[in-house]
């Protein structure tokens, strides 16, 4: 991704942030009444607002240096989403059984860090290219590894393993993770509402693929 500045938006505002995936699909209706229903695209795009979680004058300031430190729209950052942050369940703990990454072969030593959302093969596969390196959790069949021994995390939120798995060997992972955002506006409208309350109506970031 170009332009990226590994860094993440004040963690305070974001959990009082709205928003959440958009899916774009098109949809015809026939003259027949029915219609046909098509997906414009592969994966879905997150947005946010992160104006509804400003509570105060230095929330403001936070928001106003990290906007200028990202020159706007120029460069996007980290955004830890307040819905869905990890491998597993808002209110479960991280566990190397989570998520189910891939099946050695007994060569490949990378394997790249997803998360699952449904089962069988309605099941949506999303890419997580900015796992939290610290939070990594990697067993091999059941097995917990040891970060930094066994494996680490490398670029683009890939496990790499020292040794590859064993042909046949379930790899899991379990992970917190951020979402790589930009700004959606090339200006922030802010002002002070009362004494200590800072105000920004809108502050839209959308989700950058790569």
């Amino acid at each position: 991704m170009d332009s990226f500045h590994d860094v993440r938006f004040p963690a305070r505002i974001a959990f009082g942030a709205t928003g959440g995936p958009v899916r774009r699909n098109e949809i015809v209706q026939l003259t027949s009444g029915v219609e046909k229903r098509n997906a414009r695209t592969a994966h879905s795009r997150r947005r946010y607002d992160a104006g509804t979680g400003l509570r105060s004058v230095e929330d403001l300031y936070l928001v106003m240096e990290f906007f200028e430190a990202r020159r706007g729209s120029l460069h996007a950052f980290r955004f830890r989403d307040p819905f869905d942050m990890k491998s597993c369940a808002p209110n479960e703990t991280v566990s190397a059984l989570d998520q189910t990454l891939g099946i050695g072969d007994g060569e490949t030593k990378r394997f790249q860090i997803v998360k699952i959302y449904g089962s069988g093969p309605d099941a949506y596969s999303r890419i997580i290219r900015y796992p939290v390196a610290e939070t990594v959790r990697v067993a091999v069949n059941r097995v917990e590894k040891i970060r930094e021994e066994d494996f680490s995390v490398g670029p683009g939120g890939e496990v790499v393993f020292e040794e590859p798995p064993p042909e046949g060997s379930v790899i899991t992972a379990g992970f917190e993770f951020d979402v790589p955002v930009r700004f959606d506006t090339e200006q922030i409208s802010a002002g002070i509402t009362s004494f200590q309350a800072g105000h920004i109506p809108s502050i839209p970031l959308i989700e950058v693929l790569s």
